[in-house]
C-alpha cells in the first residue's frame, strides 16, 4: 500500500534539513566557519574594527569562543539526527527552529551572504512545514498539557504552594546574585 503524499513529502524535508545541518553542524566543529583565534584571516585582521564588515564581526565574534562554536555545532547535529525516527522529529523540530530562525536573523542583519540565509531560511521554513503536517499531533499534546484538573480546589492550593516556594527560591537567587554584585564592586 503507497502512503500518502504528504508523508514522502514530510520525510523529503526532514532528510534535506537532516543533511544541510550535519554539514553545517560539522562545519562548525571542524573549523570551517568562524574567524578563529590564530586562524583570522590577514586581510580581517589588518581592519580596525569600526571599518569592519558585518560578516567579519560576526565571524570573529561567534570564533571566539571555542565552547560556543562546539554549542552550537552540536546542538545543529543532535537536531538534525532527530529528525530522522518519527518519535523524535518533533523535538528535534523544537531544538532547530529557534536555532534556524536566528541563524536567518544573523544572516540578515550582518550582512552574511544571501545563499547562506537562503539555505537557513529554506531549512527553517521546511521545518515550519513539519509542523504543519503534524498538526493533530501537536493539538493532541497541547491538549494533554493544558487539560484542567478534575479537582481544582486541591489543585489550586498545591500550585500557590508551589508558586510560594518557587518564588522563594528566586528572591534568595536574586539576593545573592546583588550581593555578588555588589561585593565585586567594592
Amino acid at each position: 500500500m503507497l502512503k500518502s503524499w504528504t508523508f514522502y513529502l514530510e520525510l523529503a524535508a526532514r532528510y534535506y534539513v537532516f543533511l544541510i545541518l550535519n554539514v553545517y553542524g560539522w562545519g562548525k566543529i571542524l573549523g570551517g566557519q568562524f574567524f578563529r583565534p590564530g586562524h583570522f584571516p590577514a586581510e580581517a585582521a589588518r581592519l580596525p574594527l569600526a571599518e569592519a564588515s558585518g560578516f567579519n564581526l560576526a565571524w570573529a565574534f561567534f570564533g571566539h569562543s571555542p565552547f560556543y562554536i562546539w554549542f552550537i555545532g552540536l546542538s545543529q547535529i543532535v537536531g538534525a539526527w532527530l529528525l530522522l525516527s518519527p518519535k523524535t522529529k518533533l523535538p528535534g523540530v523544537a531544538i532547530l527552529i529557534p536555532i534556524l530562525l536566528n541563524i536567518v536573523v544573523v544572516d540578515i542583519t550582518f550582512q552574511i551572504s544571501f545563499g547562506a540565509m537562503a539555505v537557513a531560511a529554506t531549512c527553517l521554513a521546511l521545518l515550519l512545514l513539519v509542523l504543519f503536517l503534524n498538526l493533530p499531533t501537536l493539538k493532541a499534546i497541547f491538549a494533554i498539557l493544558w487539560q484542567p484538573a478534575v479537582s481544582e480546589k486541591p489543585v489550586l492550593k498545591a500550585r500557590m504552594k508551589t508558586m510560594a516556594i518557587i518564588f522563594g527560591f528566586l528572591a534568595v537567587i536574586f539576593g545573592f546574585q546583588s550581593l555578588v554584585i555588589w561585593l565585586a564592586n567594592l
